[in-house]
């Protein structure tokens, strides 16, 4: 079975969003609801699921987080709601 690598973003119940990389979408959740990683999500309390794309090449993961990472907040909320329009939390 081919290794997968996911893009995902995150939010918290203020509305601050966090996009990260993983290969193991179910343990990087867990580490961001329980706080296991100290740093911005924490801080912030990130810890809604609210997009994930993945991806079989880490190299396309890689290039697909730093372009959404530069993207205008405004261009970011459009492509959670264009498959998450009530910003449901996706993990559960």
């Amino acid at each position: 079975m081919a290794k997968q690598y996911y893009v995902y973003i995150m939010c918290s119940n203020s509305g601050t969003l966090y996009i990260g990389l993983t290969n193991n979408i179910e343990r990087r959740v867990y580490e961001h609801k329980q706080k296991l990683v100290q740093g911005f999500t924490a801080q912030y309390n990130v810890n809604r699921l609210v997009h994930v794309e993945t991806f079989e090449k880490v190299s396309d993961a890689i290039q697909r987080e730093k372009e959404l990472k530069k993207w205008r907040r405004s261009k970011k909320i459009a492509l959670i709601e264009e498959a998450n329009p009530k910003w449901e939390d996706l993990s559960k």
